[in-house]
């Protein structure tokens, strides 16, 4: 029954991922923003709605170590998407005409990652109520970083998206279409958190492990999703942001998740580990950003080196985390 929970959800997640993705590129179209902005916020938001559904509902049943999991796991599984991005439309060099674009994005996200990694180990005793003030800096370093995030795209000249053949959508259909896809996503992503729950129990699988694997995939299903039509459809631009404005927004809603955990400070429950895994993510980010910003022209066959390099960093990471005990 779980494993029959399990695949009904993610297909459903599959569908409504692209619908959203549709109607985002739809409202780039009609609005005159940049895909950059598109995908950065409003489709990263989107997407990243199973992310924080799985970490509220982890923190309310007394995980921390599980939202953690999931929230530093999804973005290590982003940069692997990223990577195999790269090696699947090697012929486009995707990643090469966009990069330039996407600096200042994967520049926040390094500084969001990197803060909330020293927050695990620092574990900062301050609080506001029951938020902690790490939480809340993580929250305002967001913020800050969407607002110059904002100016890029004002200044980076014309829009990207891609005029979709829904020639009867208009941008307030767009707009209602985005909300429904993303409550939809709210709805749905429970089930498949039970589902992939109730098999991690049949399978004897630790909850870290969990939360580093399981859980961190299949919350980061809309963003593949995401990203294969946004590429599919020409909008490079956003399927690229959507990637790093999603490990943004990932360290958001680790902050957010906090404002739900009442039984103490977030950052000071969290297994120091998982720090590691935070500095992973920064290492995969920054291996993509310096790969694409060089213009490597390195290749192992029809393999660039850059995504090679992504993707042996995330085997090997995986290992380690396992090997530190955040899989027991």
């Amino acid at each position: 029954m779980a494993w029959i929970q399990f695949v009904l959800s993610a297909a459903a997640i599959v569908f409504v991922a692209f619908k959203m993705t549709q109607y985002a590129d739809v409202i780039t179209v009609r609005t005159r923003l940049s895909g950059m902005f598109i995908g950065t916020l409003l489709l990263a938001a989107g997407t990243s709605a199973p992310e924080i559904i799985t970490n509220i509902s982890s923190v309310r049943l007394g995980l921390p170590n599980l939202a953690a999991g999931d929230l530093f796991g999804s973005g290590m599984f982003n940069m692997l998407i990223l990577a195999l991005l790269d090696m699947t439309y090697f012929r486009v060099r995707i990643l090469r005409r966009v990069a330039m674009n996407h600096a200042l994005t994967a520049s926040v996200a390094t500084l969001l990652t990197g803060m909330a990694a020293f927050f695990v180990f620092a574990r900062l005793p301050w609080r506001i109520g029951w938020l902690g003030m790490d939480s809340l800096f993580l929250i305002l370093v967001y913020v800050g970083g969407m607002w110059l995030i904002w100016q890029e795209s004002r200044r980076s000249g014309a829009p990207v998206g891609v005029e979709l053949d829904v020639p009867g959508i208009g941008l307030r259909h767009a707009v209602a279409g985005f909300g429904v896809s993303m409550a939809a996503l709210v709805v749905i992503s429970p089930w498949l958190v039970l589902a992939a729950k109730e098999i991690a129990i049949i399978t004897g699988l630790g909850t870290g492990l969990v939360g580093m694997t399981l859980f961190a995939f299949v919350t980061s299903l809309p963003e593949m999703v995401a990203v294969l039509v946004a590429v599919r459809l020409g909008a490079f631009d956003m399927a690229v942001g959507n990637l790093f404005g999603s490990n943004v927004f990932n360290m958001l809603a680790m902050g957010i998740t906090d404002g739900f955990y009442v039984q103490g400070l977030l950052f000071s429950d969290i297994n120091p580990n998982f720090a590691i895994a935070g500095l992973i993510v920064l290492l995969l980010i920054n291996l993509g950003l310096i790969g694409n910003l060089a213009h490597l022209e390195r290749k192992l066959w029809f393999v660039e080196m850059d995504a090679l390099l992504i993707i042996l960093t995330f085997l090997g990471g995986m290992l380690l985390l396992y090997q530190y005990g955040i899989g027991i």
